[in-house]
């Protein structure tokens, strides 16, 4: 739901609008006119895109999908606004990707580890002093008494969710007040929700590490998979390991070489144009906050602009490069990070990783007797399917999947509805770019992978 980022007073101040329309028929975005097109390379999911924008549940979306070693084929229906004059969605529109940022960030993290700057088991306090010493919460819903950490945080735990550092999206009881009283949160929604949270918020991303090691755990290190802030805090440590900024690194290591030219922790504004709006629907945003919802009022299409592009949030440079959240990207760019990895490091004669680090990346890395049994789709993940693992900043199936997927598919999602997977085994990947909150609100994952997998069998059969 809507309060992964937005809690409290704010998600009030934010449906003001919405409970003022509560008592009259909302009206909707006229669905847009839709042709079926009978020449895709991927007809499958080519109707199915078509099909959520004839319907209106979307004003548009993007996939980018590799088959083999054929190019990328990319497929898109709609806008990447409601406006009247939005820009049709396409390979180079900009979307918020959200969590979509943690696998890159990783990616980081693996280069490192791999040149010798830090180890996979090494102590965060290395690099960042203050996580020395930890505590661990005795009743993490109900207290803040504690007791001394007996394991020091490493950067394993850090990729994979097992420090025992919480998240705002999830931490509950009084932890979360602390959160909020120090503004441990790195993320950005909108214009008018950033000001309060920017008032509080750490000024730069090693203040932020700092602040983060004085809070106590909600688990002791390396026992508990619980979403975190881990890959935030991650990003404190890759500019310590590396002795530069950490958007640099990523620049220089990630972007430039992959040729990926529509990746922005802040959005030019001469990109404008092509930066989709960010919407949330109204019957969510309204029972987020207690207010009756009347389904004959309130369609389940109807939505409105959380975060506008013209007027975007990411338009101001943040507070700092949020590494789990904070990245504007196109399907085309998050396409060839996935390339690289399904090729093991390389993409274009250029590689980035050596193949038995991105295969390293890409495998279980939890801590022995640690298990991951999914998350909601608002965060990447999933509750049913086959078993999962976790690797360096996403799932890993530890079995093939009856819909699609073998075993060893590496990927995670972004709270707005964005998905990403790479299946290094059959040699497929896909990229969905939407903007909405809730992420979950027309269960893409569950349709889209089932289509893409139904169109490369289909391929495959006709060679």
């Amino acid at each position: 739901m809507i309060r992964r980022f937005i809690t409290g007073s704010a998600v009030i101040a934010l449906v003001l609008g919405a409970s003022a329309l509560a008592g009259q028929a909302l009206p909707q975005a006229a669905p847009a006119p839709v042709a079926i097109s009978a020449t895709s390379p991927l007809p499958t999911t080519q109707a199915l895109f078509d099909g959520y924008v004839r319907d209106n549940k979307m004003p548009g979306i993007v996939g980018a999908f590799g088959i083999g070693d054929g190019p990328t084929i990319f497929v898109s229906a709609g806008k990447i606004a409601d406006d009247a004059g939005a820009a049709p969605a396409g390979p180079d529109s900009l979307w918020r990707v959200y969590s979509m940022t943690k696998p890159i960030t990783a990616l980081a993290a693996m280069i490192l580890i791999e040149r010798g700057k830090m180890k996979l088991d090494q102590p965060v306090s290395d690099f960042i002093p203050g996580f020395a010493h930890m505590n661990v919460l005795t009743d993490p819903e109900h207290s803040l008494a504690t007791r001394p950490a007996e394991h020091q945080i490493t950067i394993r735990n850090l990729l994979t969710h097992t420090a025992g550092l919480g998240y705002n999206i999830i931490t509950k009881g009084p932890l979360l007040a602390e959160y909020n009283r120090l503004g441990i949160n790195p993320a950005q929604v909108n214009q008018q929700l950033e000001g309060p949270a920017r008032a509080t918020r750490p000024k730069d991303i090693q203040a932020f590490a700092a602040s983060v090691a004085t809070l106590p755990l909600i688990a002791e290190p390396g026992t508990k998979w619980s979403y975190s802030i881990g890959l935030d805090v991650m990003g404190a440590v890759i500019e310590k390991a590396s002795g530069m900024s950490f958007d640099a690194f990523v620049q220089a290591n990630i972007f430039d070489p992959l040729k990926m030219r529509s990746s922005y922790w802040t959005v030019p504004k001469s990109e404008v144009a092509r930066f989709a709006t960010n919407y949330i629907y109204m019957r969510e945003a309204m029972a987020s906050v207690g207010q009756q919802v009347d389904p004959a009022k309130i369609p389940a299409t109807a939505r409105m602009a959380l975060d506008a592009g013209a007027t975007s949030i990411w338009l101001t440079t943040p507070s700092f490069p949020y590494g789990g959240a904070g990245l504007v990207m196109s399907a085309r760019d998050y396409d060839r990070f996935l390339h690289a990895l399904q090729n093991f490091g390389t993409l274009d004669g250029v590689r980035v990783l050596k193949a038995g680090t991105a295969h390293l990346m890409m495998s279980n890395l939890l801590p022995a007797g640690v298990t991951f049994g999914g998350v909601a789709a608002t965060t990447g993940g999933t509750t049913t399917g086959p078993k999962m693992g976790f690797g360096a900043g996403g799932s890993v199936y530890l079995e093939d999947a009856p819909g699609g997927g073998s075993k060893g598919t590496y990927g995670w999602g972004g709270a707005a509805g964005t998905i990403a997977y790479v299946d290094p085994v059959r040699h497929i990947r896909g990229t969905v770019m939407v903007n909405y909150f809730p992420g979950e609100r027309w269960g893409l994952r569950s349709e889209v992978v089932p289509a893409l997998f139904a169109d490369a069998a289909r391929m495959t059969r006709a060679q």
